[in-house]
C-alpha cells in the first residue's frame, strides 16, 4: 500500500490515458546520446579532424614551393626515428626523472593535505594550485632568473659542494646550472608538480580514517599501516598523477628551450623547428605520431603493470 501511494503517476497520452511504453522507452534511451552530442562534435572537429589531417601529412612528399601530395611515403617515419632518436630518448628520460621527483615531493604534500592539514587544508590547496594563476611561460622564465649564474641557488650549491657532484654526474656544466639538464628537469618538476599532487590528494582523501584505526587496533605501526593500507589504496592517485605528469612532460619544449641549451633539446623542440623553421611538414607530422605512439605503448604497459585502471 505504501509503495502504491508514493509511486509517481503514470505517463498519459494525448487522450488522457497512459502513454504507450513504446513511446516512452526510445525517448529515455536516446537522452544520454543527445547529452553526449555536443562533446562528441567538439572532439570530432577539434581533435579527430586535425589528427586525420596530420596523419595524411605524414605520408606526403613534395616541398613548400611545389606543394605536398599524398604518396603513402611511410619511410618518413623511419627517417625521423633514425635522425631524432636521441631526442626521443632524452625527452622520455627527462620526463621520467621529473615524474619521479614529482612523486617523491608530491606524495608527502598530498598526505599532509589529506590527513594532517586540519583547518589549513583549503589554504594549502590554494598554494598548490597558485602556480596556475600565472602563465606557463612566466613560471618558466622565473626559473631562468632563479638558476642564473651568480644567483643565490648557484651560490648555495657551490657552498655545499653539490655542483661538483652534479657536474660529475653530467647534470651541470662546471659552476653553471642554467642551460644544463638539471635546469630542464627542475623546470619540468616545478611546472607539473600540481598535476601530481591533486590526484594524489583526491585518492588519499577518500581513504576512511577508520581503516587506519583498524590497523592500529591490530598493532600495526605507522610504517606497516602506510605499506599495507595507505599506499595500496592510493594507487589510483599514483597512476593518475604519474600519467598526468609524464605525458605532457614528454612533449614539452618550453622548459628545454628556455632553461636548456641546444644539447638539451627535447623532441618537442625538434617538432617545433620542423614545423616553423625547416618547414618540413611530413617529417614534423611523422615525429608527432611517433611520439604519440610511443607514449601510448608505454602508458599501456604501465597501466598493466600497475594493476589498476581506475583514474581519480
Amino acid at each position: 500500500m505504501t509503495a502504491l501511494a508514493t509511486a509517481p503517476p503514470p505517463a498519459t497520452g494525448e487522450s488522457g490515458g497512459p502513454a504507450p511504453a513504446a513511446v516512452r522507452a526510445p525517448r529515455s534511451r536516446l537522452t544520454p546520446y543527445w547529452l553526449l552530442l555536443p562533446a562528441g562534435l567538439w572532439l570530432a572537429v577539434f581533435f579527430v579532424a586535425p589528427l586525420v589531417y596530420q596523419a595524411s601529412t605524414s605520408v606526403q612528399t613534395g616541398s613548400l614551393e611545389e606543394g605536398y601530395r599524398v604518396t603513402w611515403h611511410f619511410a618518413t617515419y623511419g627517417e625521423a626515428l633514425r635522425e631524432y632518436g636521441v631526442h626521443f630518448l632524452r625527452s622520455f628520460g627527462y620526463a621520467a626523472t621529473a615524474t619521479s621527483l614529482c612523486l617523491v615531493i608530491g606524495y608527502p604534500l598530498a598526505y599532509t593535505l589529506a590527513f594532517r592539514a586540519g583547518r589549513w587544508r583549503n589554504v594549502l590547496l590554494v598554494m598548490v594550485i597558485a602556480p596556475f594563476f600565472t602563465s606557463f611561460l612566466i613560471r618558466t622564465l622565473a626559473w631562468k632568473t632563479i638558476l642564473s649564474d651568480g644567483g643565490p641557488v648557484v651560490g648555495a650549491l657551490e657552498a655545499l659542494h653539490v655542483l661538483d657532484v652534479t657536474a660529475w654526474l653530467g647534470l651541470t656544466s662546471g659552476e653553471r646550472v642554467l642551460a644544463t639538464p638539471l635546469a630542464v628537469v627542475c623546470g619540468l618538476t616545478y611546472n607539473f608538480l600540481p598535476f601530481m599532487i591533486l590526484p594524489l590528494y583526491a585518492s588519499l582523501e577518500r581513504i576512511s580514517p577508520s581503516l587506519h584505526e583498524a590497523a592500529r587496533d591490530l598493532y600495526a605501526g605507522p610504517a606497516t599501516t602506510f605499506r599495507r593500507v595507505t599506499f595500496p589504496l592510493s594507487l589510483p592517485g599514483v597512476v593518475a598523477g604519474t600519467l598526468l605528469t609524464f605525458i605532457p612532460a614528454s612533449g614539452d619544449y618550453i622548459n628545454a628551450q628556455l632553461l636548456g641549451s641546444p644539447s638539451e633539446q627535447m623532441v618537442g623542440n625538434a617538432i617545433q623547428q620542423q614545423f616553423l623553421k625547416v618547414l618540413d611538414y611530413p617529417t614534423a607530422a611523422a615525429m608527432s605520431f611517433l611520439l604519440m605512439a610511443l607514449i601510448l605503448i608505454m602508458v599501456t604497459v604501465y597501466m598493466r603493470k600497475a594493476g589498476t585502471e581506475e583514474l581519480v
